[in-house]
């Protein structure tokens, strides 16, 4: 059985090769950003408050963790409508892409917070740091260098996962490979280049946290930032 690669007819939907890439990159960074920023918030708050309040944070986090994200796409895109709140579909990935990523880094930073040991809150209460200073820079930003490499590839999951956005119509890498597909037919040559760039993207983005890692908390986390690999979502 012989086949014949014919990777020049992709060049024609370049256009719209170059637009899905751009979409997938443009929901995966603001995704990152707003889900750890809220990652940060829940897990603080977590670790300040109690009863209630911890209850509904680990809630949120087991509910998120422990159901599939393409159904959770699903009730942003199809449910909220129902509550008369309409969005796009790039709008609803990007919901529910920070939805999903905020409980995730919610779980990685509260496992940061919890290796802290007291006796460095002690030390930081001895020299007169205030429970803002004290909670700052001897509690969140050593646990979010401990855990930064699991960040990261959490991060990286995400923008992986960001091609099954493609099942609410948003016109990310995904789609647009299944666009072409269906235009062309040539299965092989579309998924082998949209693995390849997909493999790109991850790699670069590696390499993105790796130095923001090496500006925020030094060489040894960008170093294990990069030899990280990634865990495998519930």
């Amino acid at each position: 059985m012989s086949y014949t690669f014919q990777f020049g007819v992709l060049a024609q939907y370049q256009d719209q090769i170059l637009s899905g890439i751009w979409l997938t990159i443009k929901i995966s960074v603001l995704s990152i950003i707003l889900g750890c920023a809220a990652g940060i918030g829940l897990a603080s708050v977590r670790s300040i408050w109690g009863g209630a309040v911890r209850f509904l944070v680990d809630a949120y986090v087991e509910i998120i963790r422990n159901t599939p994200f393409l159904v959770q796409l699903f009730i942003v895109y199809f449910g909220l409508p129902g509550l008369g709140l309409r969005v796009g579909a790039d709008t609803a990935a990007l919901i529910g892409m920070t939805i999903n990523l905020a409980a995730y880094s919610t779980e990685i930073i509260r496992a940061g917070i919890e290796a802290v040991h007291k006796s460095q809150i002690e030390a930081g209460e001895a020299l007169g740091f205030t429970r803002f200073q004290i909670y700052r820079h001897v509690i969140i930003v050593p646990a979010i260098a401990k855990v930064y490499p699991a960040l990261c590839s959490q991060f990286v999951l995400m923008m992986l996962a960001s091609s099954i956005c493609s099942a609410i119509s948003t016109q990310e890498l995904a789609a647009s490979a299944a666009f072409v597909e269906s235009q062309t037919y040539r299965s092989f040559e579309i998924y082998i280049a949209v693995t390849l760039i997909y493999l790109v993207l991850a790699l670069a983005l590696r390499a993105v946290l790796a130095v923001v890692g090496m500006w925020l908390f030094g060489r040894r986390v960008a170093r294990r930032t990069m030899t990280a690999l990634p865990e495998v979502q519930a």
